[in-house]
Formats: C-alpha cells, sequence, structure tokens
C-alpha cells in the first residue's frame, strides 16, 4: 500500500521523528509535499505553540492560537490550517515522491484539513506517511479502508517502508 501511518507514546515524538525524516530525505534531493510540525513551549506557561513547516519550501504557518491563561477549548487556528493545505495541495503539481502529513488529527477524522489531499496523492500514485495520535487511529484506519501499513516510531523504519514504495515503482535511491 502506498499510504502508512506512524504512532508514538512519548509528547511531540512523532512530530520530531516526521521532520528529522522529511529533513532526511531533503538532504539527499527527495521531491517531498507535505508539512512537519513544530512545537514551541511558551515562556509564559501556556500550552505550546504549533508551528507546521510546509516541505520542500520550508515556510512556517503557525497552527495555534492563544485563548488565554484559563481557555479549554481548541487551540487550532483551522483558518491557518487551511492555507497549509491549499500549499500543500498545490505542491501535488511538482509529482513529489512522498506526501508527509504530520498528523491525521480530529480535523481529518471529521472529514476536513488535510484528509482531501491524503486522498488526492494517493489518487496520484503518490505514497503518503501520516502520523496519527491513538485518540484518531481508529478514525484513520476507518478512512484508509483499515489497509494502511502501520510502522514502528522509529526513522528507520520509516525509512524501510519509503524504500519499499520506491522499489516498488522501479526508482532506487541511497539514502
Amino acid at each position: 500500500m502506498k499510504l502508512a501511518c506512524v504512532t508514538t507514546t512519548e509528547r511531540g515524538a512523532t512530530d520530531l521523528l516526521l521532520s528529522a525524516f522529511a529533513e532526511r530525505l531533503l538532504q539527499v534531493g527527495t521531491p517531498l509535499a507535505g508539512v512537519v510540525q513544530t512545537n514551541t513551549e511558551c515562556a509564559d506557561g501556556y500550552k505550546c505553540d504549533m508551528d507546521l513547516k510546509v516541505l520542500p519550501t520550508g515556510e512556517t504557518i503557525r497552527i495555534s492560537q492563544s485563548l488565554g491563561a484559563n481557555a479549554r477549548g481548541c487551540r487550532l487556528d483551522p483558518s491557518e490550517l487551511e492555507r497549509a493545505v491549499g500549499l500543500v495541495t498545490q505542491s501535488l503539481d511538482a509529482g513529489p515522491e512522498l506526501l508527509i502529513i504530520n498528523k491525521f488529527g480530529k480535523h481529518e477524522a471529521d472529514g476536513r484539513g488535510f484528509r482531501p489531499v491524503i486522498a488526492d496523492a494517493l489518487e496520484r500514485e503518490i505514497p503518503v506517511l501520516v502520523g496519527v495520535n491513538g485518540l484518531n487511529l481508529d478514525r484513520f484506519q476507518e478512512f484508509a479502508g483499515g489497509i494502511a501499513d502501520v510502522l514502528d516510531g522509529d526513522i528507520d523504519a520509516l525509512q524501510g517502508w519509503f524504500d519499499s514504495r520506491l522499489t516498488l515503482t522501479g526508482r532506487v535511491r541511497a539514502v
């Protein structure tokens, strides 16, 4: 299958893993599309700021919004998420070898966010790697029809899966 997900148990570990994997692939010239997330702890004691780095351009989009010290609601800024979705959708026309999506979250589980981009990439035969937290794994598998590969949370597992996708298409890239 050209669709895989990775889940880690430690807070922020999936973001770090996908970022490191994207960096590894970019360093050897692999054409990529997608987003990876960077979390920055806030000095004021609030939850971290969430930024998406758009691949391959490196443009950074802040997708979190400050709701104040006592706020309990979702901090996601949907308009900025949709801006990132638009940029990634446009980048599929360049024919990347891999689409990386930082998270199949609540928006994707509800049919929004990056969900249409994932489907578009798969229709174009572009392999897709998605970070998924435990809360949304069942919804992701439902979306994927239960046929997505579930990868171990280490960079070698991601590399092995990606290399096998290239082999299936007759392309081989040394890393």
